[in-house]
């Protein structure tokens, strides 16, 4: 009995004398290094891709431009870790420290679409296409490229214009490389700029300002009563977490929530996971946009919380697909850009035949004016309505989860946050990655397009913009 107390009390000092645990790293083990490995290399297999065969740029521009905001490295001129097949329109990028390769291949109708880790080049006949698209140049603008020779209203500011269009390209920071730039007043090409090596024709990433295309095409659907707004999204979510007769959780998502991204679901492209997990896998690796949208557990009550999320867009996108069947892949074509004059538009899909419309998408400046135009207009194309009244309410309405935070965001589009006081508060914008902008100021009759590659910090400020074109308009 002494023996064992002895023992406690020895115990009892040791453990009083052992110093606090200290963590071994502030920086926490990288769980998703391979993902982002294999990331790493499919961002630039499919943006070197897209940039010679989508935009027809030269290889020595889609190296310094196209991926200069990657921060990790970058391949060389072409060597065993990159290759350029020419004949298929094909790139591969060796995934670094592996002899696996991640290939993207350009494929008609559609731009590139990123092979799955198990398929070779062997395997893009096998990959989604659309039938080829003329474009329409010899038509007036706006169905066509075909400009008047109407001069620049009385009304408009000559030198403040110019002095806009000089704010937009000859900026302070190197970071900010503006490729074009298209002011549209009362439905008149006013001001067109492009940088040098891109012209009227020239093929960008919209990256995020796809989302505002998505909605639109959703809108199309809610119109004509094939999906609710506020209806569950009647999807088939995956895993199956349903336990007997008990509802899956997820089935309290609407449609609102998932456009105002406030779904309520697991955060996987937020806190510096972009490119680690969630849609980077399905953008740039060759995973289903839709089977890792479906994925993700709830955590929130649906509606509550504002959180930006690829997924939440692809959500929509999956319930755009069931409500349409057959007619997915034709719709937006035929719905929507065949309508707009966007004929120099391609919405990618990935390998499973998905629309990625929460970025995947390549135009020029003067199909996103033409989308502009659409909103300027209130929906209407040529005395055709295509979206209600309704839903361009919808669209500039501030999500209810943003109410505290500067009701900065609608549905798919951003809006002017309560903070700015020196832009009319009736403007609401597309916004994506590099400085993608389509900005339309109802009150002003005013659509601006601005269409960027910056890298780094960014910082290329719409509303900024905004400003600045708006003093050419008195």
């Amino acid at each position: 009995m002494r023996l064992i107390v002895s023992l406690l009390v020895a115990a009892s000092i040791g453990c009083a004398a052992t110093p606090a645990l200290e963590p071994v790293s502030e920086r926490p083990f990288d769980d998703f290094a391979g993902n982002r490995a294999t990331i790493g290399a499919g961002v630039q297999a499919v943006l070197t891709c897209n940039g010679l065969f989508t935009s027809n740029r030269p290889l020595d521009l889609v190296r310094t431009q196209e991926l200069a905001y990657l921060t990790g490295p970058r391949f060389d001129p072409p060597t065993d870790r990159f290759t350029v097949d020419t004949t298929r329109q094909a790139v591969s990028v060796r995934v670094r420290g592996s002899r696996r390769s991640v290939s993207a291949a350009f494929r008609e109708g559609v731009g590139c679409i990123v092979l799955g880790p198990d398929q070779t080049l062997d395997d893009i006949d096998d990959l989604p296409r659309l039938p080829g698209w003329p474009a329409i140049d010899d038509a007036d603008w706006p169905m066509g490229d075909r400009l008047s020779d109407k001069p620049l209203p009385d009304d408009v500011d000559r030198a403040r214009l110019a002095a806009a269009s000089d704010w937009a390209f000859e900026r302070e920071s190197p970071e900010q490389v503006t490729l074009s730039l298209i002011v549209v007043h009362r439905g008149d090409i006013v001001l067109e700029r492009y940088a040098e090596g891109v012209d009227v024709h020239t093929r960008t990433r919209t990256w995020s300002t796809a989302k505002s295309i998505a909605v639109t095409l959703v809108g199309m659907l809610v119109d004509n009563g094939r999906l609710r707004l506020d209806d569950g999204l009647n999807i088939d979510w995956l895993p199956d977490l349903k336990s007997g007769d008990a509802p899956d959780p997820r089935s309290a998502i609407t449609l609102r929530h998932v456009l105002n991204m406030s779904s309520g679901l697991y955060p996987v492209d937020s806190f510096n996971q972009e490119y680690a997990t969630g849609s980077g896998l399905a953008y740039w690796a060759g995973a289903s946009s839709a089977e890792g949208a479906r994925r993700r557990g709830l955590v929130r009550t649906p509606g509550t919380f504002w959180d930006y999320e690829n997924y939440d867009t692809l959500l929509a996108v999956y319930a755009m697909k069931r409500a349409l069947g057959d007619d997915y892949l034709t719709f937006p074509r035929t719905a929507l850009l065949e309508k707009l004059g966007m004929r120099h538009t391609l919405l990618s899909t990935d390998r499973f035949g998905d629309f990625i419309l929460s970025s995947q998408v390549y135009t020029n400046a003067r199909d996103l004016a033409r989308f502009g135009l659409l909103y300027l207009n209130e929906g209407m194309a040529r005395g055709e309505r295509l979206i209600s009244k309704d839903w361009i309410e919808f669209v500039r309405t501030p999500a209810p989860s943003t109410a505290d935070r500067g009701r900065f965001y609608g549905g798919q589009f951003w809006l002017v946050p309560d903070r700015r006081t020196d832009v009319p508060k009736d403007a609401y914008a597309t916004a994506g990655n590099r400085g993608q902008y389509v900005i339309i100021v109802p009150s002003r009759e005013l659509v601006i397009v601005r269409r960027g590659l910056d890298y780094g910090k960014q910082g290329f400020n719409r509303w900024d913009l905004t400003r600045e074109v708006l003093k050419a308009f008195p």
